[in-house]
């Protein structure tokens, strides 16, 4: 867990580090929440449709691309060592 402190402004203004920003994709105009827990005050970014969708995209291409190494790998041990023997259990 990082630490960051920042002064709050006579108007109650605080600026979010930088560094926080970019990690959770907060960029400037977007709408954040702040949430009270316990005794803390919890900033939370925005969690649209379209970031959700963006992630499930990057989901199921890293899928889709460690389907097709897998995919190669076996057919490279298959070349090399062929096919499994068939086991009788």
């Amino acid at each position: 867990m990082s630490e960051h402190r920042r002064k709050v402004g006579d108007r109650g203004q605080v600026t979010i580090p930088k560094e926080l920003r970019d990690s959770r994709g907060i960029k400037g105009g977007d709408e954040v929440k702040f949430v009270e827990v316990n005794d803390e005050i919890l900033i939370k970014p925005p969690t649209d449709d379209e970031r959700l969708a963006e992630g499930y995209r990057k989901r199921a291409e890293r899928s889709r691309r460690i389907a097709e190494e897998m995919d190669e790998a076996s057919s490279e041990a298959t070349d090399r060592l062929g096919e499994a023997p068939d086991r009788d259990d």
